[in-house]
């Protein structure tokens, strides 16, 4: 079965820079004789992807020039044609260590532990304009904001970026979650498995409320809605995130139960939709994870967030109210409430994934169930304030049901009443 969707930068199928099981001893040897480049573990997920084809049509790391139109013009070239990119990857260095290497160079990239994960053929060492990279990436000349923190903060003794063409080995399995980590082939070939005909994806970084459910649902139903036989993928990101977010380990478990209890969209579907037909949405969502970090870039990152799910073959992705947000750290907005929904229709380049915008939504009391906000100008929603479910859940006490299922309640409650 031909896939639904082609990956980004006009490709046949996604780029595989993985080193085979074949050649992994062969690999190893030569690259232990290579002067070695360390990776940080924020990092590290990025050199994966590159291997793995999340991150096509890219075969490395962006030289300059690449990295420097990403910035200029939010989009990459290929065979002539422009294709949407919005936040540029290059691997952070010292300039100690820039000193010391120079294109047509090879060498081995280590993980933090220090084993040889990757080589790298070296074509750009470069310097890293950081407030030049925070103004395009956030579009604010501001820096009290997560994203910068972690660039000034996080990579504060890294000034030079290095690029150029890779070859990684296999990612070894998280032993918790690996299961649901997979490559795009491997989504493409379990899509493929299923018969659908359209699948969206629904991005978080966060365990899901009732609410986000509500977002994932409705992204499914809009599809079904148009006659296609859909699937919905619950595609949390497990890469590296904001020390007060909840961990990829804790999160995966609470997703877990939901799929297991065949929570998802319970009591929230449309019953019109779903009351004529005999399956619901459970038996149309999977559970799968996207190992790569988090830049909390806003509408920018959105758009990140497309091209990693056409690339593993998804045909859509729910883009909601605040997508990828954080604010600066008085509180204040950095970006408008729908920003990550409107620069869909403002892109510099080829992008095939359709975004499904979704509202914000709540509990009604008058419906019993979740619902959008813009369909009860004249009701108040039950809701609580994000900094209210985790005191509660701090104190090991239950959410309100209305606002999260009971099972993400007691799994959170029981992980934060430990910390």
């Amino acid at each position: 079965m031909a896939d639904l969707i082609a990956p980004h930068g006009g490709l046949s199928e996604p780029v595989c820079c993985t080193v085979s099981a074949e050649e992994i001893d062969s690999f190893k040897a030569e690259a232990a004789t290579l002067p070695k480049v360390p990776v940080s573990a924020a990092d590290l997920s990025t050199v994966y992807r590159l291997g793995d084809g999340t991150l096509s049509p890219l075969t490395g790391p962006m030289g300059e020039e690449v990295y420097n139109r990403v910035l200029d013009e939010a989009c990459i070239e290929v065979n002539g044609k422009q294709y949407a990119w919005t936040i540029p990857l290059a691997l952070p260095v010292t300039s100690e260590l820039a000193g010391t290497l120079s294109s047509g160079q090879k060498v081995a990239l280590t993980n933090p532990a220090g084993d040889i994960v990757a080589t790298l053929d070296i074509t750009d060492v470069y310097e890293w304009d950081k407030p030049k990279y925070l103004k395009s990436v956030y579009q604010t000349e501001r820096t009290d904001h997560p994203g910068a923190a972690m660039v000034l903060e996080g990579d504060a003794d890294n000034s030079h970026l290095i690029g150029g063409e890779i070859r990684v080995l296999p990612q070894p399995k998280n032993s918790a979650f690996g299961k649901y980590v997979l490559t795009p082939r491997e989504v493409r070939a379990l899509i493929a498995d299923k018969g659908w005909d359209a699948v969206v994806a629904f991005q978080t970084r966060n365990p899901l409320h009732r609410a986000h459910e509500y977002a994932l649902v409705y992204g499914l139903e809009t599809l079904l809605r148009q006659g296609k036989n859909a699937g919905a993928v619950l595609n949390p990101l497990i890469g590296e995130t904001k020390s007060d977010d909840v961990s990829a380990e804790i999160r995966m478990e609470t997703y877990e139960k939901l799929i297991e209890n065949r929570e998802l969209g319970d009591g929230d579907s449309d019953p019109e939709l779903w009351g004529p037909r005999d399956d619901n949405p459970p038996d149309r969502v999977l559970l799968l994870g996207l190992d790569i970090k988090m830049f909390y870039g806003g509408p920018k990152e959105a758009v990140m967030h497309g091209i990693y799910r056409q690339n593993m073959g998804y045909t859509n992705i729910v883009i909601g109210r605040k997508h990828a947000d954080a604010p600066y750290a008085d509180g204040t907005a950095i970006w408008g409430d729908f920003d990550a929904q409107e620069i869909f229709n403002n892109l510099a380049g080829e992008l095939l994934i359709e975004p499904v915008n979704v509202g914000f939504a709540a509990f009604y009391e008058s419906l019993g169930r979740v619902d959008l906000m813009e369909n009860h100008s004249e009701e108040k929603p039950v809701f609580i304030s994000g900094k209210q479910v985790r005191a509660t859940l701090q104190e090991g006490e239950m959410v309100d049901p209305r606002i999260m299922r009971e099972s993400t309640s007691k799994i959170l409650s029981e992980a934060m009443k430990v910390s």
